[in-house]
């Protein structure tokens, strides 16, 4: 026997059968792949290699109709009358103190006040236009619906007490406010502020504030503004709005800077929104915030450092909530 065979000697070792599908299966599938590779480098084109397309170049946060922009956040540079407008000068009407408005639907627009504008009608328009004084539609118990857009309210060497622009129902667009120790004045329903610039000056006294909310009302938007209170002494906060009739507060996308705390947003009903500001750091008194958080929605506020013509240079961190639970 040989090793490993436990057969006998001689014997012819029994041939085992294979079965003739496997290679037939194997030669078809030979086939079919070379079949799917043949057909694929028939029908496979190349194509092309498309670049992606840049990305947007960064546009002005602001361009006004005569073209003038603001890279970033507002400045006197893309706020205000525009510049090297010829204006017409309006005689004070009043006493030879102020100019009043008392047509509905009156429309100044490349005007000159040398003193207060009195609203005394619904809606009134003021574009494109100086204010030497302030701003007010508030008559009593009356008040009277108005916008104002492109226009300087108060002068730089001088420092008005009461408040650049109020009170309440009134839109302001790249509206320049400076030589008042307050800037807005929010006292009832429907106030929306954008795009604005407010430097802050004050007198011995004052509790100076950028926008302040006294006997507020429904629906505030203060939205995209640069708010600047270093330079005042006598002060309360670039954004102080703490009244309890307020409702419906929303605060985003603003720069300010100085005052005790800066941002100071608590007691209203309904929402109270602070997101996206940003805020100079160490440029307050007492600290960065004193605010309502346990029920603001709070986010995307930051500590920035800026240059002189309030470009954002760095971002130090986040700016949390800090006050009432």
């Amino acid at each position: 026997m040989r090793p490993g065979n436990n057969q006998p000697a001689g014997a012819v070792p029994p041939v085992r059968a294979e079965p003739t599908r496997t290679p037939i299966r194997l030669a078809k599938v030979a086939g079919a792949v070379s079949m799917v590779v043949a057909l694929a480098a028939c029908q496979a084109e190349p194509r092309p290699t498309v670049a992606p397309p840049p990305p947007p170049s960064p546009s002005p946060s602001i361009v006004r109709p005569d073209g003038s922009a603001c890279p970033d956040h507002p400045t006197p540079a893309c706020t205000g009358a525009p510049k090297g407008l010829r204006l017409t000068e309006l005689t004070l009407n009043i006493d030879n103190v102020a100019y009043k408005v008392d047509t509905p639907g009156t429309v100044l627009d490349g005007v000159h006040i040398r003193g207060p504008l009195v609203i005394h009608a619904d809606d009134v328009t003021i574009r494109n236009s100086v204010i030497d004084g302030h701003v007010t539609n508030a008559d009593g118990d009356r008040s009277f619906r108005f916008t104002i857009t492109d226009t300087t309210v108060g002068t730089a060497d001088t420092c008005g007490p009461l408040p650049g622009v109020g009170h309440d129902k009134y839109k302001a667009t790249r509206v320049l406010v400076h030589g008042h120790s307050d800037g807005f004045r929010v006292s009832g329903d429907d106030v929306d502020i954008r795009d604005s610039y407010i430097k802050l000056c004050s007198n011995p006294g004052d509790h100076s504030d950028g926008i302040q909310a006294y006997n507020g009302g429904k629906g505030l938007t203060f939205h995209h503004n640069t708010v600047d209170q270093r330079e005042a002494k006598h002060i309360t906060a670039p954004i102080f709005l703490v009244d309890e009739k307020s409702e419906d507060v929303v605060v985003t996308d603003n720069l300010v800077m100085g005052g005790t705390f800066s941002i100071q947003v608590r007691n209203a009903r309904g929402k109270q929104v602070v997101r996206g500001n940003k805020l100079v750091d160490q440029s307050w008194v007492y600290g960065p915030v004193d605010s309502e958080c346990g029920r603001t929605d709070w986010a995307g506020n930051e500590l920035v450092t800026i240059d002189e013509n309030y470009r954002v240079t760095s971002i130090v961190g986040p700016l949390a909530c800090d006050g009432a639970s």
